[in-house]
């Protein structure tokens, strides 16, 4: 980007929040599904296992397309990739709606996952481009957030909407969202330059000599990416993290509607589940502003993790419902931090500027391929023991994976002398 004042600082500013929204507004798409599962459970007779795809089967893009995704984004256009993928999420949306099988439905939200790509790999990078370096920690770890915040969001309105209006009007109403989000930002977000570069001053941006992403061939950027260790770690360590967020947070209204509870109590503590996440995801880009080491925010992320799911669900605190929610609220609010990081090393360990968006993607396919397996396996692990009690024990090996990749993500910053 070209040289820029102080005084065009609010409104780089005031383009990456919007950039952040539209991460939200994708992010709805995914946390639809949740609070409808009940519904469409009884419409299109799903078993249980079926709703255990149907929640992960968004991902399928993801463990495939991610990383072709993200080099096509770094050619394309950060935000021209971001204004395409919003249109294609309401288009699944919208069409979603009169889906009269589990089979139509199940191509639909396909699609929108590949929709949910185009918005979400290019943006850590956009938002690289749109502020100064030193507000880039903070707003990544903003940018963390935008899972829980659309989920939270769907979960808390969805009790609500769906017993009186359907689950169709439910779909269309995100496609309606999703064509509204495209055009604030193709209004706000400045149009797409050759340059990949963060703003800086006019000394700095003098200093750095690069050709434009475009003209860098795709071979070259997918190996400099693949050869490199970083993207590798960030992108198995959000395998860990995802596979098990999804699936506790995405089955906590089947699991509640079985313990009987309907309406705005079920809305309300699914979506504050969901919500608390955001906690760690903000406090992430703050810490990390701080000087705190990200793999210290890593490990004490998984080690929450590990304990609030036990508190969750192990047979030892089935005396205490109001224990086991704490549980949850522990696991989803310091299970934050582990996102709001990696979303900051993504950017730091890219092997160039012209790779963020790849790294990205590669960092998606890895959190996508943890989400398309942990629901189902939750699933698969609850109807065969008869109940959700041993979750915690695949949660717990998440926990594990995710620690031990944490340790291989600070070998990597010492030995490229990075700082922390």
């Amino acid at each position: 980007m070209s040289d820029v004042s102080a005084t065009q600082q609010p409104s780089s500013q005031a383009a990456a929040f919007v950039v952040i929204c539209a991460g939200v507004v994708a992010a709805l798409q995914i946390g639809k599904l949740p609070p409808a599962l009940p519904e469409l459970s009884q419409s299109l007779r799903l078993s249980l296992m079926q709703a255990g795809f149907l929640l992960s089967l968004v991902q399928l893009a993801g463990m495939t397309l991610a990383l072709a995704v993200g080099l096509s984004a770094d050619g394309f256009g950060l935000r021209r990739s971001m204004l395409s993928g919003l249109i294609i999420l309401g288009v699944a949306s919208a069409m979603g709606s009169f889906a009269q099988s589990a089979a139509s439905l199940m191509a639909w939200r396909a699609l929108e996952g590949f929709g949910f790509l185009w918005v979400t790999l290019p943006a850590p990078g956009l938002i690289r481009k749109l502020v100064h370096e030193q507000q880039v920690r903070k707003l990544l770890g903003y940018w963390g957030a935008y899972m829980p915040a659309g989920t939270a969001l769907t979960l808390l309105a969805g009790p609500l909407w769906l017993p009186v209006l359907g689950w169709q009007s439910w779909w269309c109403l995100f496609a309606v969202l999703s064509w509204c989000m495209a055009l604030i930002l193709w209004r706000v977000v400045p149009a797409d330059t050759g340059s990949s570069l963060p703003l800086m001053d006019a000394t700095a941006a003098a200093s750095q000599v690069s050709l434009p992403t475009s003209q860098i061939a795709w071979p070259q950027r997918l190996r400099e990416t693949l050869t490199a260790a970083g993207p590798w770690w960030v992108a198995l360590c959000f395998a860990m993290y995802s596979a098990q967020w999804l699936a506790v947070v995405g089955f906590l209204p089947s699991i509640y509607t079985q313990a009987g509870l309907t309406g705005a109590t079920l809305g309300v503590l699914t979506a504050v589940a969901a919500a608390v996440n955001i906690l760690g995801n903000v406090a992430s880009g703050r810490l990390l502003q701080r000087g705190f080491h990200p793999t210290v925010l890593l490990s004490t992320g998984f080690l929450a993790m590990a304990l609030g799911s036990f508190l969750a669900f192990a047979e030892l605190t089935s005396f205490a419902p109001w224990l086991r929610y704490a549980g949850v609220l522990l696991f989803s609010a310091c299970g934050g931090l582990v996102p709001g990081t990696l979303f900051s090393l993504a950017v730091r360990l890219a092997p160039h500027e012209r790779n963020v968006s790849t790294t990205v993607g590669w960092m998606q396919q890895g959190s996508a391929a943890g989400q398309f397996a942990g629901p189902p396996a939750v699933a698969w692990l609850a109807s065969l023991v008869g109940g959700w009690q041993w979750t915690w024990m695949a949660t717990g090996l998440c926990c594990v994976g995710g620690w031990l990749l944490s340790i291989l993500i600070a070998k990597t910053l010492n030995s490229q002398g990075v700082k922390s």
